[in-house]
């Protein structure tokens, strides 16, 4: 089994590890090239171009490309489309929005060069737990990838899924990321409750971490809240500022294009609006969360005296 890597950045590098820790022949490329020596130390080769990359491959082969949305995977697969051949497949693992998947699919139609857009979760804790994989395409694509699937899954027979056709991988992330804002966003609002109670003295690390052990709440994202409020309840020196990755805006686009009512994810993206000019407890916790499953960084902040609590 051999499969390129285009993208050695944070998702990119860990998944061409653990494919080669499963036994896959990975070579990786990235224009950065220290990017590219931080994957040889763990004895995954590395190429300089593209071409190259295409050239160490064979029939059929399989390019997988973690790269940011846009123009960089736009040029990434203008550039591939004339090195492949019929038979061989381009996988977007990036976010991209299914429309832009669906459109690149058929631009490579005619070359007879399959295309699957794939939807990747897990962040950085995917090298060592598995990635949740959905994905679209059309059937020979699916059972080309599928060995590689079974490889980054969390298990060879869970945790990945063919969606259906080209752009249903992109959709189904775009609205698992909206409904991750929604989750985030409860999480956050209700800590800072509990956290400007100063009167009732609430302890919300011991709070966070009892709700893991049988709570209906109880899930990773609370697993993340409480392993960082136990080393910082205050989150005192965490700016509140909370990035907005796209995804949650194409969800909301998506709910009002359908006409179906989605409130709490669309206020979920109005809060993260919102959070560049205030010092809200629940930003905190929020970018605290991002970095916790996706190793996003957080801004610092100058140290403010805790909130009063109610009388």
């Amino acid at each position: 089994m051999i499969i390129a890597m285009v993208g050695l950045g944070r998702m990119g590098a860990n998944m061409a590890r653990r494919l080669a820790r499963g036994g896959v022949e990975v070579i990786g490329f990235d224009p950065n090239a220290a990017a590219r020596q931080d994957v040889v130390r763990d004895g995954i080769d590395a190429v300089a171009a593209l071409a190259e990359l295409v050239q160490r491959l064979s029939a059929p082969r399989i390019v997988w490309l973690m790269v940011p949305a846009g123009d960089p995977t736009q040029h990434a697969i203008d550039e591939l489309a004339t090195l492949l051949a019929p038979g061989d497949l381009i996988v977007d693992g990036g976010n991209a929005h299914y429309s832009d998947s669906q459109r690149r699919g058929a631009s490579l139609a005619p070359r007879k060069i399959r295309f699957v857009d794939c939807g990747v979760s897990g962040g950085v804790h995917g090298l060592a737990n598995g990635y949740a994989l959905m994905f679209g395409g059309d059937d020979d694509a699916a059972a080309m990838l599928a060995p590689y699937l079974r490889i980054l899954a969390p298990a060879p027979d869970a945790g990945w899924l063919h969606c259906g056709p080209v752009g249903a991988g992109h959709y189904v992330k775009m609205i698992h990321n909206g409904i991750e804002y929604g989750m985030m966003q409860s999480f956050a609002e209700g800590f800072a409750l509990m956290h400007n109670r100063t009167d009732l003295r609430l302890d919300v690390a011991k709070i966070a971490e009892m709700w893991r052990h049988g709570s209906v709440v109880r899930s990773w994202l609370l697993d993340l809240c409480a392993e960082f409020l136990a080393t910082d309840s205050e989150l005192s020196g965490i700016a509140p500022l909370v990035a907005d990755s796209g995804e949650g805006r194409w969800t909301v686009e998506e709910a009002i294009q359908q006409r179906i009512a989605a409130p709490v994810i669309a206020l979920a993206l109005m809060s993260r609006f919102t959070s560049q000019g205030g010092s809200d407890y629940a930003d905190k916790v929020l970018a605290m969360m991002r970095k916790g499953f996706g190793g996003h960084a957080v801004a610092s902040a100058a140290p403010k005296p805790p909130m009063s609590g109610l009388p």
